[in-house]
């Protein structure tokens, strides 16, 4: 009786394999990569394993190795290693799903060849990728800490089988049955080649059992330096090493945006090797949030997953730290209270920050920062407000777009730039939150501000209100939202204020007392809808906009609360502005002052209103009502 099982892939797996086997890749060599990649990442998991459990120590007499079998005579690859190997679950679960987060988007994106040599290394799926070469793929394993092995065959469409079997050694032999184009990877030559460009950083020796004519002998040859990049001085690293050792530790295709390496010596003597991508990882906003940095101890792999070796806020960061000082036998658990890695930690957080710093201030690396902004700037201001000890040096890597930036070069300018260009008299910076740029910009409460020429930051990141909230002020500078609280800018001067005044028919407002009249019988109509009515110091030619009083909450933070239901639909009441200057308002007065078109008064009240809730962005609460006055206000005009 067979033991033979036979399993569907995972639907998402079965799309993405048809997409990787046919659509995704231009350069074919790139499977071998990731098949040494996953070889070399097994190798040190059996390393650290060895290290800290007992079941495991008999495991690592041996040297770990990578091996590279050519077999011409049947058409097969064979790459091998001694590493930690698979149990018969992770073998399931490895090669029959895809459990990250994010596939979909990955398919999608896939699916419309996005981007598409950045993909596949996000999301651990890069064994998939070697069906673009083989018509059928044996995957022979045994755990290293039991006896039964494991073989899983698969030709790629649509199931796989599992079935027990012998294997003398622990590790994992895969079998590729090369498709009648890929017979160039039989080529000792040809593996030299790819092994040279993609792999010549791995830490354990990648091997060929060759001769001169290419034809197996029994005699081995190496293919790599198996050197640790980290350790040599960036003076002996090229760019393309950089590049590579990039692809292979993040398992990524993009090329670095920004590599940082350096020998922190002291206290504690650590080496890093990290890099910024290019691209945002579909990983970024995970609400775990963790880091990807690998942490080692004397060359040896402790784990990817260190927690507190970087702060959130720099979860994009990937790469390598390895220090001297770490004992060998650390436990995961015992690094969450090491005293070694917290210090560690407080040097690469410094340290990161002041080599982002160097670059943001270097005038030919202007679009690399940019880049840099656009695609982690939002991830940086968490920072804001978890990190007070590094507050200041993240406020100066922030970069913001203003009213002014938009309308001028489009470049994003620092804090200390914005307060340098404040006006005379001016003692706060000024925001305005939302999701779009283009939408804020047409704010009505921007336009005092827009004709008086004060800048205004546009913060569109949701972050943005949380951090504002938090930190309160930056260089003694108070931050102060245009749509909270009243707008007094008469004692900033501006070079508009010297000009001669606008056109005094527009300025012309009525006498006090009916506008104390008009404003009261606006309070009397809208009733509970308004927290208050109140004339507007930031209208110029809108007739009305809603504000928030300056206990409350911003309004486009009650927007983003309402929407993860943390505050009750309906919301918080807000001030209702109105300008005095515009004629609308101007004929509600005279509407009022008369005393006998009340029920044309109470439906203009209630328009301005939900004028006001339509440029806020926000639903009607009755929009049939609405209708019905708009389209009686409209009849009566018609009449007249």
């Amino acid at each position: 009786m067979s033991n033979t099982e036979t399993h569907t892939f995972q639907a998402e797996v079965s799309r993405l394999l048809d997409i990787v086997a046919h659509s995704l890749y231009s350069e074919r060599e790139v499977f071998l990569r990731e098949l040494i990649s996953n070889a070399s990442d097994a190798c040190d998991r059996l390393r650290y394993e060895a290290l800290t459990q007992s079941s495991m120590q008999t495991a690592n007499q041996q040297e770990l190795v990578i091996t590279l079998t050519p077999n011409k005579e049947q058409n097969q690859l064979i790459v091998s290693d001694n590493g930690i190997g698979m149990n018969k679950q992770e073998l399931l679960t490895n090669l029959g799903t895809i459990a990250k987060s994010g596939t979909g988007e990955f398919l999608k994106s896939a699916r419309e060849k996005t981007d598409a040599p950045s993909l596949i290394g996000q999301f651990g799926v890069g064994f998939y990728s070697a069906f673009m070469v083989a018509d059928e793929i044996e995957v022979r394993t045994r755990r290293a800490d039991e006896k039964q092995g494991w073989l899983w065959t698969s030709t790629g469409h649509g199931s796989f089988s599992l079935s027990p079997c012998e294997k003398e050694e622990a590790g994992t032999s895969i079998t590729l049955k090369l498709k009648d184009d890929a017979k160039e990877f039989l080529e000792t030559s040809r593996l030299k080649e790819i092994v040279s460009r993609y792999s010549d950083h791995i830490a354990f020796p990648i091997r060929t059992a060759v001769d001169n004519e290419g034809n197996q002998e029994g005699m081995t040859t190496t293919l790599n330096t198996a050197s640790a990049l980290w350790l040599k001085s960036p003076r002996e690293i090229t760019e393309d090493q950089y590049k590579e050792f990039y692809h292979h530790n993040a398992h990524a295709y993009d090329d670095p945006a920004l590599t940082l390496h350096w020998h922190g010596e002291g206290v504690i003597d650590y080496r890093a090797l990290l890099f910024v991508p290019s691209t945002k990882p579909f990983d970024l906003f995970d609400p775990q949030r963790r880091h990807h940095v690998k942490l080692y101890a004397r060359r040896v792999f402790i784990t990817d997953a260190a927690e507190g070796l970087l702060p959130p806020y720099l979860r994009f960061m990937r790469g390598i730290v390895d220090s001297e000082d770490l004992p060998l036998n650390v436990s995961r658990e015992m690094l969450q209270h090491n005293p070694i890695l917290a210090k560690i930690s407080t040097s690469l957080t410094k340290r990161i920050l002041g080599d982002l710093a160097k670059v943001a201030k270097d005038p030919e690396k202007i679009s690399t920062y940019e880049t840099f902004i656009d695609n982690f700037g939002a991830v940086l201001k968490e920072g804001l407000y978890e990190d007070r000890d590094h507050k200041d040096l993240i406020f100066n890597l922030c970069r913001f777009h203003t009213t002014k930036t938009i309308v001028d070069d489009g470049r994003m300018i620092s804090l200390q730039t914005y307060v340098e260009r404040m006006k005379e008299g001016q003692t706060q910076i000024f925001t305005i939150n939302g999701t779009d740029r283009g939408t804020l910009m047409n704010s009505p409460q921007l336009e005092a501000f827009r004709d008086k020429g004060i800048e205004v930051l546009l913060l569109t990141d949701p972050v943005d209100d949380f951090w504002l909230a938090q930190v309160g002020d930056y260089m003694g500078k108070p931050f102060q939202s245009v749509t909270k609280g009243a707008a007094n800018l008469e004692n900033i001067k501006t070079s508009q204020d010297k000009k001669e005044s606008h056109d005094s028919s527009r300025d012309e407002q009525p006498p006090s007392t009916e506008i104390e009249a008009f404003i009261n019988e606006m309070k009397n109509i809208l009733g509970q809808e308004v927290s208050d009515v109140r004339a507007s110091k930031r209208l110029t030619s809108s007739a009305v906009c809603l504000v928030a009083s300056d206990s409350d909450i911003d309004i486009n933070l009650e927007r983003l609360l309402r929407a993860h239901k943390q505050l009750p639909q309906g919301g918080v009441r807000r001030i209702l502005e109105v300008n005095l200057s515009h004629e609308l308002v101007k004929t509600m007065i005279n509407l009022q002052k008369s005393g006998d078109t009340r029920d044309s008064f109470s439906d203009l009240a209630h328009l301005l209103l939900d004028q006001a809730r339509i440029l806020e962005g926000e639903p009607l609460p009755d929009p049939a009502a609405f209708a019905q006055r708009m389209t009686s206000l409209l009849a009566k005009k018609t009449a007249a």
